[in-house]
């Protein structure tokens, strides 16, 4: 076995406490995090479905109607998830007004509060300060995270209260009353996204118990802790099923939980691979790293920080590979155990080419051969040569005379960074230079933020119509309340948040069986479909786009 993390003693415990440092440490991750989460987080519409379902389940909290406990959507009972974000979500409604800013601003800032947690995590389970750094660097710079971190969704305040139990649980191994406060962790996470998901990452934090410190499974403070998270957890459950009875729970528990178990729901399905397939798409570029951290980590499985790497990541990505049902963003709560993963190596990487030549074959015998296992630096030149040929291609000039829309524009800046790092990165790596280490960090994070600040971070919106001047016209040109139905093929929930109406999709022979019964009907309709339907007394109420919005005379 290598000796990487060796022992405790009396040098590790006094940098250990070292709090002046670490307190500047996490502030440093803490401000990056809060630049990178919080930036241009009002500039571009809600998607479906997420979004657009979680900012009018807020809303609607926050509208003055006292459905906190029984939130509703539409005006009817939202039972899929329970309700502690929106409650957040509708305070900061109630502050600052509705917008896409307040909508988002609670998960993206629980998801910045998460990069110094995973450092205060490192900490904990390393016996180098150098670990914890790289491991938050990395988890600072993962894709994934941050942009699903700065949606109006669930799973950036999941991760949030995920690592703040995990450190609760590792800091009691010190000092027993932090047990409380792992407990009260796995309660939020509970009220976030319901008991199933509760459950798999707590059975993470007890099997790393089990197989690091099985004296804290007699922790009355755990289970205490335990206790006190559970209870409104169980409250709220109960108060929805006396509420609700028998439709509660086929909706929240079979529907959104089992369901998704043993069936694909909405046609979200993929193999058993797919979350592998999807970190080695969007965890770029630390999944260059990401075999190596793993081998490293089963290399020292003695040691506490290999052993909850292993256990995460093997536990929750089995746990969701089974399912049938797939989405990307099931995969988040594993970064912080790829981050941990990757860190751990790439500080090893950092130690050894930092070693006189001499010393280092000293130790050859002796120690994990990181710089070995290295990514070779071609890889990192066929990625820059990738990046100049999207910046030529967004460039306009082949085909369109050098004529730039302000989107492509973005994007060609971002590309331009990505060439740049990965191509000094590649020179210092071909160097043997530990350098190009601070080079691929520093040029991925500065990649994120022109991302970030560009209209591109959200993708999906550009699947579908401009979702806020079709919004506009439904808002203004129907009475307050009233039903709308739309010859779009699908549903979206951020239309209806928009225009504060429902918005019902309905096909041809339903559009003309309500056109004839009800007593005024409104149609958000595309004007080919107008045409096609050939309504008798139609009348044009606005239009936007190539959508009008028609009633009868």
């Amino acid at each position: 076995m290598s000796e990487i993390f060796p022992p405790s003693t009396g040098k590790y415990t006094s940098r250990l406490n070292d709090n002046s440092t670490d307190k500047l440490w996490m502030w440093a991750f803490l401000l990056a995090a809060v630049l990178i989460f919080g930036l241009n987080l009002g500039g571009v519409a809600l998607r479906d479905w997420d979004e657009g379902i979680a900012a009018q389940v807020s809303r609607e909290i926050w509208g003055g109607k006292l459905n906190w406990l029984y939130p509703t959507i539409d005006s009817t009972p939202y039972l899929n998830k329970p309700p502690l974000v929106h409650w957040l979500i509708g305070l900061c409604f109630a502050i600052g007004g509705v917008s896409e800013l307040t909508a988002r601003l609670v998960p993206a800032m629980l998801t910045a509060a998460s990069v110094p947690m995973l450092y205060a995590i490192g900490r904990e389970l390393f016996p180098r300060r150098s670990i914890a750094i790289f491991s938050a660097l990395v988890y600072l710079t993962l894709l994934p995270v941050v942009r699903h971190g700065r949606l109006a969704m669930l799973d950036g305040a999941v991760l949030c209260f995920l690592l703040a139990s995990m450190w609760c649980l590792l800091r009691s191994r010190r000092d027993l009353r932090y047990a409380l406060g792992a407990g009260i962790g796995f309660g939020l996470i509970c009220l976030t996204k319901g008991v199933m998901l509760g459950l798999l990452l707590g059975a993470i934090g007890l099997i790393f118990l089990v197989w690091d410190t099985p004296r804290l499974l007699t922790c009355g403070y755990l289970w205490g802790g335990l206790a006190i998270g559970t209870l409104p957890v169980a409250g709220w459950y109960f108060a929805q099923w006396v509420n609700y009875g028998q439709e509660f729970i086929n909706t929240n528990l079979v529907s959104q939980s089992f369901r998704r178990i043993g069936e694909t729901v909405g046609n979200h399905k993929g193999p058993p691979w797919y979350y592998l397939l999807e970190i080695l798409e969007s965890a770029w570029p630390w999944q260059l790293f990401y075999l190596q951290g793993l081998y490293l980590s089963w290399e020292n499985r003695n040691f506490p920080g290999p052993k909850l790497v292993l256990v995460w990541t093997g536990v929750y990505l089995l746990a969701i590979s089974v399912m049938n049902t797939k989405l990307p963003w099931y995969v988040l709560p594993v970064y912080p155990a790829f981050a941990l993963a990757v860190g751990s190596y790439l500080a090893e990487v950092w130690e050894q080419m930092w070693l006189p030549e001499e010393r280092e074959k000293d130790e050859v015998e002796e120690r994990f051969d990181a710089v070995s296992l290295l990514p070779h630096p071609a890889i990192l030149g066929v990625l820059a040569v990738v990046a100049i040929v999207g910046c030529i291609h967004f460039s306009g000039v082949l085909w369109t005379g050098g004529q730039i829309a302000p989107i492509e524009r973005d994007l060609q800046l971002m590309l331009m960074f990505v060439a740049l790092t990965m191509t000094i990165s590649a020179v210092l790596l071909h160097r043997k230079d530990r350098q190009f280490l601070l080079v691929l960090i520093w040029g991925t994070y500065v990649t994120l933020l022109v991302f970030v600040a560009s209209d591109n971070w959200v993708w999906e919106l550009a699947e579908d119509y401009p979702v806020k001047p079709i919004a506009e016209i439904v808002r203004t040109g129907t009475p307050a309340g009233q039903q709308v139905f739309t010859s779009h093929r699908l549903p979206r929930p951020s239309l209806n948040f928009y225009s504060e109406r429902q918005v019902i999709v309905a096909d041809s022979a339903t559009l003309q069986q309500k056109w004839q019964t009800l007593g005024q009907p409104y149609f958000l309709l595309e004007k080919p479909v107008l045409k096609h339907l050939k309504l008798p007394n139609a009348e044009v109420v606005k239009t936007a786009d190539d959508w009008v919005l028609v009633t009868r005379k």
